[in-house]
């Protein structure tokens, strides 16, 4: 991956997330990257996977729900899952779709920061 096409944060990548374990989100997903891009030494990011909405996430609040723009590249209404997030290596994104407001992605980032009780 050539240095000017590393993720960055707030973008939205295709990442592949197999082979997966349990109940990890699983396939070729949409993914946001939360990570700062001044942080790590490794080629890795963290993302936090995108899903398909339904009413049924509504009542999770580690779901933080994404409508279609044509920024962020996603399709439908969709939700990203703030418990399912993982540090992936490079090798692993696929191809940049879009971008999520700064504002969606510290919403995404402070979800997380929930999960884990910071």
């Amino acid at each position: 991956m050539p240095p000017s096409a590393l993720p960055q944060r707030g973008e939205v990548w295709l990442v592949s997330f197999d082979p997966q374990a349990g109940a990890e989100i699983a396939k070729r997903q949409p993914a946001v990257v939360i990570s700062l891009d001044s942080v790590g030494k490794l080629p890795l990011r963290i993302v936090v996977p995108i899903t398909e909405w339904s009413q049924h996430d509504a009542r999770f609040p580690w779901m933080v729900n994404l409508k279609p723009t044509t920024t962020n590249g996603l399709s439908k209404k969709s939700t990203a899952d703030a418990f399912q997030a993982k540090s992936v290596s490079l090798n692993r994104f696929a191809n940049s779709i879009g971008r999520l407001p700064i504002e969606q992605v510290d919403e995404i980032a402070q979800t997380v920061a929930f999960c884990v009780g910071a």
